[in-house]
């Protein structure tokens, strides 16, 4: 049986890995690097197994340390959402509650948690804002929103993520578009020769990067409703939540492409590590999750790669 391992052994062991010197981690720590040596040294004695390299000028990670620090990331990840649930049960009631909500995020599902969140506290104002792409994440760090309900794609640096739900995304176009009158499965190469609607953003998080784009020919937009009024008005192919565009499936207003599988989109509730929801946003958050039928998941704040 393995002896105890401490929180302040993996605290040392992440800060170490992430700075790539034991000194440099000393000093982030406030630390002696006598100290932080120790405490790795100890680490390795009870996981029995080396963490790190020291052949070399600096310590390296080893294959077995590269594994476990992931491991070591998620315990303290779900430390910290533990203290950060805690602050927010005992912070009190939110004199209001301020989300951010994804434009992807199913509609039905946060209409219900909105209903049931009036009748839970009737005295509590909700306000929603209704962001695309790196919209959510931003209102969040900049304090704007105490609370984001984001798709994990961009990733959300800085912030506390509690998985709530998988949503899938297709490709579709009109009827008279010409990708649906092709047989078999579409190839790569005949989606590149039309024009891809996309949805953009309208903020500087995702700048340069691009999620989802096959077309070199592409038509940007910053709202999902217009992107759906664009497809079906045949001006191009794109993406859309399945359950957004079931109706219009279902009508053959809209024609589902023959390219691979849907894409699954992980959504997850977001909040900054020094502003934890309080009950009203504990609330809201296990409501939205209790109504996708998601189980909880707990991402760390983004650290700088290894």
């Amino acid at each position: 049986m393995l002896s105890p391992l401490t929180i302040d052994q993996l605290i040392c062991f992440i800060a170490a890995a992430e700075a790539q010197s034991f000194s440099a981690a000393g000093r982030r720590l406030g630390r002696a690097q006598s100290v932080i040596s120790q405490a790795i040294a100890d680490l390795e004695t009870r996981l029995r197994v080396p963490l790190f390299s020291r052949t070399g000028r600096l310590p390296k990670l080893t294959a077995a340390g590269a594994v476990l620090l992931a491991d070591a990331r998620a315990v303290i990840a779900s430390l910290d959402a533990l203290k950060a649930r805690a602050q927010g049960m005992a912070a009190g009631l939110e004199a209001e509650l301020i989300v951010a909500m994804d434009v992807m995020f199913p509609m039905p599902i946060l209409t219900s948690t909105a209903a049931a969140f009036g009748q839970e506290f009737p005295n509590t104002p909700l306000r929603l804002y209704v962001e695309a792409l790196g919209g959510v994440s931003k209102a969040v760090q900049d304090g704007r929103c105490s609370l984001g309900v984001v798709s994990m794609i961009p990733s959300v640096p800085g912030l506390i993520t509690e998985r709530l739900t998988e949503i899938n995304l297709i490709y579709v176009a009109a009827p008279c578009h010409p990708l649906t009158q092709l047989p078999g499965a579409l190839t790569a190469g005949e989606l590149a020769r039309h024009v891809q609607l996309v949805l953009t953003d309208r903020t500087d998080v995702t700048a340069s990067r691009d999620f989802g784009v096959i077309s070199p020919r592409t038509w940007r937009l910053a709202d999902l409703g217009a992107k759906h009024e664009f497809l079906r008005a045949g001006l191009g192919w794109g993406g859309m939540p399945e359950a957004m565009i079931a109706g219009d499936l279902a009508a053959g207003l809209l024609v589902r492409l023959p390219v691979l599988s849907s894409t699954p989109l992980a959504m997850a509730a977001a909040y900054r590590p020094d502003a934890p929801p309080g009950p009203a946003g504990r609330w809201f958050i296990e409501r939205l999750r209790a109504e996708a039928g998601g189980a909880a998941a707990v991402t760390p704040p983004a650290r700088a790669a290894i």
